[in-house]
């Protein structure tokens, strides 16, 4: 076999089995049951299908909930759950991206900073932006300044060592921006002591029982995130095999790896405006899926997209109820499972790419 047929064979990767899309398909409304049927009143799983037909105009069936049930149904819980799956999803499928363009294991918004400039940059919104400019629609946009830039610095720094492949390397740029990032956002902080509750909200992960609003803020971003990526997820598999490699197979490396890390960072940074620091699910996600299906990008991705809904709304699930009445920050409950699972995926590499 010939260099220009290796190559083929690499970039040929196997596409959506049908028994995982099911399995991941299944997973995901399995944990939105969780998610809206959990809490303190019990609507009862047949209730709540008559509400959602009745709301659906669905002919012969009503709701037999009270006005009061249906608050907490449709204000409450449907809205918590829809902005659990948007934003666990996209924190998946964000970290799937980054390990496929950066040709490392390690990579996902927590590492490599994104996370942290993001948080960053809204907690200077909310410090110095005057009170007209302060809505809530404008945190995304300031959330994507400092992401963006805590991914550009993450990478000159993993460049300037010559290594930038390394995921030892990579990963430690990622810790060293995300701490400096840290500390700027924690000075901001202390300079504005009327934001600290909100910027402290942010730092410990939660997702927001606000209604609707949020799920409309987030879900514009993380749309448009989605479907760019989701195109072009088998150029992934081409960038995973190397510059060169995909340059040969005329790929514009550079264009199409700004585009991805651009697409994943806009939802990333929206992510944390609206539900703060929540770590490892970039890691957690894409790695258990190939563990078990061992699928390419071109798999990885959806899979990725619809498995981290999953995931997050059961960890929120969690953190609401484990010592209820009192809440667990979401970001405590995914660092409890995601930094044991980073132990094992970091000693199973050997410096060695995705």
């Amino acid at each position: 076999m010939d260099a220009a047929d290796a190559h083929a064979t690499a970039v040929r990767p196997r596409g959506l089995a049908p028994l995982w899309v099911c399995a991941a398909v299944t997973f995901l409304v399995v944990a939105l049951a969780i998610g809206v049927l959990t809490g303190p009143i019990d609507l009862g799983i047949g209730r709540v299908l008559g509400s959602i037909g009745a709301r659906l105009h669905v002919p012969g069936v009503s709701s037999s909930l009270s006005p009061t049930e249906e608050s907490i149904l449709w204000e409450i819980r449907m809205p918590r759950v829809v902005l659990a799956a948007l934003v666990g999803g996209m924190l998946a499928l964000a970290g799937a991206t980054y390990q496929g363009v950066f040709r490392n294991p390690l990579a996902d918004p927590y590492l490599l900073g994104v996370a942290a400039g993001a948080g960053l940059g809204a907690t200077l919104a909310i410090a110095y932006l005057p009170d007209g400019l302060r809505g809530r629609e404008a945190l995304p946009v300031a959330a994507f300044a400092g992401g963006a830039a805590a991914v550009v610095l993450t990478y000159s720094v993993g460049r300037s060592a010559g290594r930038e492949r390394d995921a030892a390397t990579l990963v430690l740029a990622g810790v060293t921006v995300a701490s400096f990032f840290t500390a700027l956002q924690t000075f901001v902080q202390q300079q504005n002591a009327d934001t600290l509750q909100q910027v402290y909200t942010w730092i410990l992960g939660s997702i927001p029982s606000s209604g609707w609003s949020d799920v409309v803020l987030v879900l514009p971003y993380v749309a448009v995130a989605t479907v760019v990526i989701l195109v072009l997820r088998r150029v992934v598999d081409v960038l995973s095999l190397g510059d060169d490699e995909a340059a040969t197979l005329g790929v514009d490396v550079r264009r199409v790896r700004l585009v991805l890390v651009v697409a994943a960072t806009v939802g990333t940074a929206a992510a944390v405006a609206v539900c703060g620091l929540i770590g490892f699910v970039g890691i957690i996600v894409p790695h258990a899926i190939r563990m078990l299906a061992g699928t390419g990008y071109r798999a990885l991705l959806p899979l990725s997209l619809i498995v981290g809904a999953g995931f997050l709304v059961l960890a929120d699930v969690i953190a609401r109820t484990a010592l209820a009445p009192a809440e667990i920050p979401l970001g405590v409950v995914t660092a409890f499972v995601g930094a044991p699972f980073f132990a094992l995926v970091l000693r199973g590499t050997r410096g060695g790419v995705a």
